[in-house]
């Protein structure tokens, strides 16, 4: 299978220019991004840092978000984190908290250092488990002026405590962890990492929806790319150990800055963002500029390209009034 727009899910308008950038995160590592700009811009523009789903590229979902940013007269810039894609990282196909959580600020430093941003107008847009990230990453970095989640994952509880909490045990994240470290023997004995595999393929007659649902992004000609993790080989199968012990979103609540939260109704995932946003309003002085949107009817990856059912006139208003 090949991705439908050489190398991407989605077209690029003419109105938009898209360039291939990059930049460093704090610990050195290179991140690639695309850049997109609005053909006829002019002066100093407000700006977006866009990334995710967990396991996607900047050829998928955040590219397409970006790019859409660009036409509404935002500069706008899709990455991939370390590890992924076409940014750097020794180590293949692994994921990190504390390091892609990072990469959103290393986005926000490229962007406050370029001529035709105005530093004092910079957002970032987390889609899936980059949702989670960018929260932490606002609740970090006090240059963040407005962040937008959509379809949000918090990766560290799922790890932890399974869908919808079903695992919350010491004893079931004790199994977890004993298959984990008995792989990094294997890995270290093999030399090389074993992959978890990407969304399942062929897909189970019985699997849930939600496999479907993945399944119809992600390995079909809609969603599919080249580079990106859950439309192939997936991540290495050790990667989740560090989301076990380390949950992001402890700091929430202290939050200054503007916040959309945007789920579907009927995504299995939707808990995540509802229980965040509580969390994060919940004894926060500063909530006037929070907002919880969930759209009627929508499922998961409905929020990943279905421009018909994605808000942007709302993310749009949303960044307009923040930045």
């Amino acid at each position: 299978m090949k991705s439908r727009y050489n190398g991407y899910s989605f077209p690029l308008r003419d109105t938009v220019t898209r360039e291939k950038v990059r930049f460093h995160n704090r610990y050195g590592i290179q991140l690639a991004g695309d850049l997109y700009l609005p053909k006829e811009a002019s002066g100093r523009l407000a700006a977006v840092a866009v990334s995710g789903p967990f396991g996607a590229v900047k050829e998928q979902c955040s590219g397409l978000y970006a790019e859409e940013l660009a036409s509404r007269g935002f500069a706008a810039l899709a990455f991939d984190p370390s590890f992924t894609g076409e940014s750097g990282g020794e180590v293949r196909n692994v994921a990190s908290p504390d390091i892609n959580t990072e990469d959103f600020s290393a986005a926000v430093d490229y962007l406050s250092t370029r001529d035709f941003v105005d530093p004092e107008k910079i957002g970032i847009l987390g889609i899936c488990g980059w949702g989670g990230m960018a929260l932490n990453a606002a609740a970090m970095d006090t240059r963040i002026k407005a962040t937008v989640t959509s379809t949000m994952y918090d990766i560290t509880r799922v790890n932890a405590k399974g869908y919808f909490d079903s695992a919350d045990s010491a004893d079931a994240r004790y199994e977890t962890r004993k298959a984990l470290n008995a792989q990094r023997t294997e890995d270290y004995k093999a030399g090389t990492y074993a992959r978890a595999g990407g969304v399942v393929d062929p897909l189970p007659e019985d699997a849930p929806f939600f496999v479907k649902d993945y399944y119809d992004y992600y390995k079909t000609e809609r969603g599919y790319t080249e580079r990106s993790l859950n439309s192939n080989d997936g991540w290495n199968t050790t990667s989740s150990l560090s989301f076990l012990n380390m949950p992001i979103l402890q700091y929430s609540n202290e939050i200054r800055s503007a916040v959309l939260v945007i789920h579907g109704e009927k995504a299995h995932s939707c808990y995540f963002s509802r229980d965040a946003f509580a969390d994060m309003v919940k004894d926060n002085p500063y909530t006037d500029n929070k907002e919880l949107l969930i759209i009627p009817g929508a499922v998961h990856t409905d929020l990943y390209d279905r421009k018909d059912i994605i808000p942007f006139s709302d993310i749009e208003a949303f960044f307009r009034k923040y930045l």
